[in-house]
C-alpha cells in the first residue's frame, strides 16, 4: 500500500499554509543581496524585539539544558497581574495559532460546523477542515466583517465563530458595541473565538472580560509576534473561563513553548515604553502608507492593526515586479482577493522606499 492509502482521508485534500516568502529565499531565488531586500509580507514588527525580551532571552538560552517550567507559572502570573484575570484563566501556546489548534482537538469533528468571514485568516479554516468539520463562511460588507451575518449562520450544528478584529488580511475592526452584541446573541452551544493579534496597536481595544466573567462562552487569543516583536519565538496565549481553560490544557502538549520564547515574553510585558513607541510609529506609517496610496490613485482598506490591504488590479504581477525590485509583500488571492496585495508597515525609510517601487511597478 502507499502512504497515501494508509493516510487518514481528509489528509489527502487538506489545504497547506503559505507562509510570506523569507527574506533568504528571495535572495536565492533572485539572485539579490540579502541586505538589501525588504520584508513586508508577514506583519512582523520592523522595530525589532523588545531589548527587554532580548536580555532575557539571551539569559534563559544559558539554562538551555533545562526543560521549561511545563506550566508556564511565571507568564500566567504576569497575564493575571496585568489584566486582573485569575492565572487559571490563561493558556500559554507556540503561538496564538496552536491554541486555534486546541480549540480543534476539543470542540470540532465531522459533522460539527466553524462560522467565520469570507477572507478571514486562512487557519481557522484549516483548522476546522483538519477535524474534518465544515466551515461556514460569511461574506464581507464593504470589506467589513458582517457580525450580524455570522449569528444569522449558526446552526444547530455551529460550535465556533471565528473573529478577528483588527482582522487579517483586512485590518477592519468591530467596536466593543458590536461584539458586545455579538457575544450576547450567540447561543448556548456556541464559543467565540476572538482573535486579538493585532488588537495591541489600537489605543482602545474592546474589553471582553466582563463578559467572561459573566459566563459568556467566549476565548480571547493573543500573540507576542506581533506588536512585540518575537515573532519568531512562536509563543502566544488565549483567556477564557477558567472551566474552558482547563478543557483546552488537556489538549496541550507537555512544554508547547521552549523556556526561551516564554522568558522573553515576561519580560516583553514589562516592556510598556517599548510597546508605546511601536504603536505610535504604527500610527504614523499607516498614515505615511495610506497618503502614499491616495496619491496614486489606488483604493486601500483603512485598517488599524500594522498592514494595509491595497486594490493593485493584478496581485500576483505586482506582488512579483515588487519582489524582483526587492521588497516583498503579501499576495492575497488565496484569500480571494486577487486584485490585492497586502503591505506591512515598515519604518519611514521601509514605506517610502516600498511607495516608489510600488509606482514603478504599477506604471509598467
Amino acid at each position: 500500500m502507499t502512504f497515501a492509502e494508509l493516510a487518514n482521508k481528509g489528509m489527502l485534500t487538506q489545504p497547506v499554509y503559505e507562509p510570506g516568502k523569507p527574506i533568504e529565499q528571495v535572495a536565492r531565488e533572485l539572485g539579490l543581496d540579502p541586505a538589501g531586500i525588504i520584508k513586508l509580507a508577514s506583519n512582523e514588527n520592523p522595530f525589532g524585539p523588545s531589548p527587554k525580551a532580548v536580555a532575557a532571552a539571551e539569559k534563559a538560552l544559558r539554562e538551555a539544558n533545562l526543560y521549561p517550567d511545563g506550566g508556564y507559572f511565571t507568564l500566567r502570573q504576569k497575564l493575571a497581574q496585568k489584566t486582573g484575570l485569575g492565572m487559571e484563566q490563561f493558556i500559554i501556546g507556540d503561538g496564538s495559532n496552536e491554541i486555534i489548534e486546541l480549540l480543534g482537538h476539543a470542540f470540532l469533528a465531522p459533522g460539527v460546523e466553524c462560522v467565520m468571514h469570507q477572507a478571514a485568516f486562512v487557519v481557522y479554516k484549516l483548522v476546522t477542515l483538519m477535524f474534518g468539520a465544515r466551515p461556514v463562511e460569511v461574506p464581507l460588507v464593504n470589506m467589513r466583517q458582517d457580525l450580524p451575518g455570522l449569528i444569522a449562520a449558526i446552526t444547530p450544528r455551529t460550535r465556533l465563530v471565528f473573529l478577528a478584529s483588527p482582522a487579517n488580511p483586512t485590518g477592519a475592526t468591530n467596536t466593543a458595541e458590536e461584539i458586545t452584541a455579538l457575544v450576547r446573541a450567540l447561543p448556548p452551544h456556541v464559543i467565540l473565538v476572538l482573535d486579538e493579534a493585532y488588537a495591541d496597536f489600537l489605543e482602545s481595544p474592546p474589553d471582553l472580560r466582563p463578559l467572561i466573567a459573566e459566563g459568556r462562552k467566549v476565548i480571547c487569543l493573543r500573540t507576542f509576534s506581533k506588536i512585540y516583536g518575537l515573532a519568531s519565538l512562536r509563543v502566544g496565549y488565549g483567556y477564557a473561563a477558567t472551566e474552558l481553560i482547563a478543557i483546552l490544557q488537556r489538549a496541550r502538549q507537555p512544554f508547547n513553548v521552549n523556556g526561551v520564547a516564554v522568558a522573553a515574553a515576561v519580560a516583553a510585558l514589562d516592556d510598556e515604553e517599548f510597546v508605546s513607541r511601536c504603536r505610535c510609529e504604527n500610527q504614523a506609517g499607516l498614515a505615511q502608507l495610506g497618503t502614499g496610496f491616495k496619491r496614486l490613485g489606488l483604493e486601500y482598506v483603512p485598517g488599524q492593526g500594522n498592514f494595509l490591504l491595497v486594490k493593485v488590479g493584478d496581485g500576483a504581477k505586482v506582488f512579483a515586479a515588487l519582489q524582483a525590485k526587492g521588497v516583498i509583500v503579501r499576495p492575497v488571492k488565496p484569500y480571494g482577493l486577487p486584485e490585492w496585495v497586502r503591505i506591512t508597515v515598515g519604518t519611514p525609510v521601509q514605506n517610502e522606499r516600498l511607495l516608489g517601487v510600488l509606482a514603478e511597478a504599477l506604471r509598467s
